[in-house]
């Protein structure tokens, strides 16, 4: 019965293409706009949340506020106190960092120098066109070596490689080191740019660079099975404590991925519900056609039930009319739909997720839809007396 019925819908769409295709377009719009909403919405929220995890969604980085630096609690110290103190860090790196010109024979540029620990690198997961990241022995001897961002060692050693030489930094007076390395290019964080940074051990930064004994920034790695956003939590509430809210700032790629995500989410979510409304109005176009149908078929369902068809066979058979128009409806919406997150996407260079989600949101709903507006002609249909059937002109 039912493969009969589906026969017939198609029957009946093939016998009026025209006002067909105007009731299936109000449904595919629908679909189409809700498909595409979310998936572009995901996609972005994706995109957004990859361009963050470049600073590291494990990450947690302390800013010391400047009256504090000085105050003797920020000191190198205090690394091993906050690891011992706070759970779920597996490592705690003190930073400085400054600007300075650094200069290579009658080539030079403005740079940041960044003064950190022989492990940094490692943590940071960097990696190295040339050499790597200097050694233990190097911070501890306070050794004068140096590690290139990229497009530094690209621009001072544009024809030579540069692991070997030697550059100089401009402080009060010139500097030489020696370069150990030079970093693959990196995509800048939020608190970092890392093709246009220089890295000298921490100790000889802090000792022979820039005399200090304070810390400018602590770099914390999240250890594994912990999550980003409670340690942060706890590091934010433990610095409270110590020094009260205005002691510090505090800076997670992973709450602003969170953050992120949440906005992009309900944005997505209510342009979705609004999309939502063209579908209610192709159900009213679905109506229109199903209530066209009955009138034009009252004679063939005036003489189906005087062949014993049910008012529940008439009602079925007109239901699954409109299930039918809804459900194609529907699969053209998200072909459409799909290929216009597509376009965007690639215009946008974003990386498409396509949200099967959406795909079962937009067809669950077109499904309601030709349930809902299909039942009033359907009732209609099935309640129709047989002899005023059989005579309708």
């Amino acid at each position: 019965m039912l493969i009969e019925n589906i026969k017939l819908a198609f029957n009946a769409m093939r016998g009026s293409k025209m006002r067909t295709a105007l009731s299936l377009l109000g449904i595919v719009i629908g679909v189409a706009s809700v498909v595409a909403i979310l998936t572009i919405g995901d996609s972005a929220s994706k995109s957004i949340t990859d361009s963050i995890a470049v600073g590291g969604l494990d990450m947690v980085t302390i800013y010391p506020s400047a009256g504090q630096r000085s105050s003797g609690t920020f000191d190198e110290a205090f690394s091993d106190m906050l690891r011992r103190d706070v759970e779920g860090i597996e490592t705690v790196l003190p930073q400085n960092s400054s600007t300075v010109r650094v200069r290579n024979g009658k080539e030079s540029k403005s740079v940041s120098v960044a003064g950190v620990l022989s492990d940094y690198g490692d943590v940071l997961n960097l990696e190295y066109s040339e050499g790597g990241f200097f050694e233990a022995m190097d911070n501890i001897n306070r050794r004068q070596v140096i590690v290139l961002g990229s497009t530094v060692a690209k621009d001072l050693f544009p024809d030579q490689a540069a692991v070997g030489q030697y550059v100089s930094l401009f402080r009060n007076q010139a500097k030489s080191y020696l370069i150990v390395g030079v970093l693959e290019s990196k995509d800048a964080t939020f608190s970092l740019s890392y093709n246009n940074t220089v890295f000298i051990p921490y100790n000889t930064y802090s000792q022979r660079f820039i005399r200090t004994s304070g810390v400018g920034a602590y770099v914390v790695k999240v250890a594994e099975g912990f999550d980003t956003i409670e340690v942060s939590d706890h590091v934010t509430e433990y610095l409270d404590d110590i020094v009260g809210t205005d002691g510090y700032s505090i800076f997670s790629p992973a709450s602003l991925a969170e953050m992120a995500e949440q906005i992009t989410g309900t944005f997505s979510s209510f342009l979705a519900l609004i999309a939502a409304i063209s579908l209610l109005v192709g159900g009213i176009g679905i109506m229109n056609i199903m209530l066209v149908s009955v009138a034009e078929r009252t004679k063939e369902i005036g003489i189906r039930k005087a062949l014993g068809a049910s008012p529940n066979v008439i009602r079925g058979q007109f239901l699954v009319e409109a299930l039918t128009l809804t459900l194609l409806g529907g699969m053209l919406g998200i072909a459409l739909g799909s290929l216009l997150s597509y376009a965007v996407t690639n215009m946008l260079d974003w990386s498409l997720h396509l949200s099967y989600a959406s795909f079962i949101l937009a067809m669950g709903f077109s499904m309601f839809v030709g349930i809902f507006f299909g039942w009033y002609p359907a009732m209609k249909a099935s309640r129709l007396d047989p002899i005023e059937a059989l005579n309708y002109e």
